[in-house]
């Protein structure tokens, strides 16, 4: 009784164990697809935004275009820096640091954009006026920031491409120049006599006469390794067929 109330309770273990690791994965799962619904809501709210923003810049003269412009600029230029800087960001480690950089920047470009919607609703053209120049003058410099970092960081990949062409060039001539010494290869202890020293060879003895020369290869069109004409034909076995029925009667013939 006491080893079945063992194995009971190891059981019961085990089960609650398994139960336990089920729960953690399904609520680990659940956190995932959320973020990840929430990340995919975000960006397509925030493409449905930057369309009506460029619909209100051709479409609304005057200050409220001014501000939807300035709104669209700043969204497209931070957009576009984060985008080159993830990109780069497997092959130079050094563009963390710019993307927290950014990242501050993005904040000051959240907080203008906020004022800016304020300042699209503001009903009096007074205030407008009034505000729109310093608004826009802020959106310029944290464009231009951005704008900084991003035209650095493709000098920076383009430079990176550059080097690494250059060196593979330079590899590859290398390599060319190496494959084109088909004519220094090392020769063996028998062949140091020349034939201006004489060796003692035949005179008409050719090319393939001597013990250490190389077998010449079959070429494609030339050698005994080549197809004959019947077997491109495909007539190799009926000529050959036709050929044992011929002789069998000459050999009657004769015997007789």
């Amino acid at each position: 009784m006491d080893a079945v109330g063992v194995v009971l309770g190891l059981v019961l273990l085990i089960g609650v164990g398994l139960l336990s690791l089920a729960v953690v994965g399904t609520v680990k799962a659940a956190k995932a697809m959320a973020a990840k619904v929430e990340r995919h809501e975000a960006n397509a709210r925030r493409a449905v935004e930057n369309v009506a923003l460029k619909a209100k810049t051709y479409t609304k003269p005057g200050a409220q275009g001014q501000i939807s412009a300035t709104r669209l600029s700043l969204r497209t230029s931070l957009d576009g820096t984060r985008l080159v800087l993830e990109s780069g960001l497997a092959e130079d480690g050094q563009l963390a640091e710019s993307l927290q950089l950014l990242g501050r920047l993005d904040v000051h470009a959240a907080e203008l954009d906020g004022e800016l919607r304020i300042l699209e609703r503001e009903p009096d053209a007074g205030r407008i006026s009034a505000k729109l120049p310093e608004l826009r003058e802020r959106a310029e410099r944290i464009t231009h920031s951005a704008e900084t970092m991003r035209w650095a960081a493709q000098d920076r990949m383009h430079r990176f491409a550059e080097d690494e062409l250059t060196r593979l060039s330079k590899e590859c001539e290398s390599e060319a120049g190496a494959l084109r010494h088909w004519d220094a290869a090392p020769q063996g202890p028998g062949a140091a006599g020349s034939p201006a020293g004489g060796s003692g060879a035949a005179p008409g003895a050719g090319p393939g006469a001597g013990a250490g020369a190389q077998p010449r290869r079959a070429g494609l069109t030339s050698g005994p390794g080549g197809p004959g004409a019947e077997e491109l034909l495909g007539l190799g076995d009926p000529l050959s067929r036709l050929a044992q029925r011929l002789r069998k009667p000459s050999t009657g013939s004769s015997a007789g």
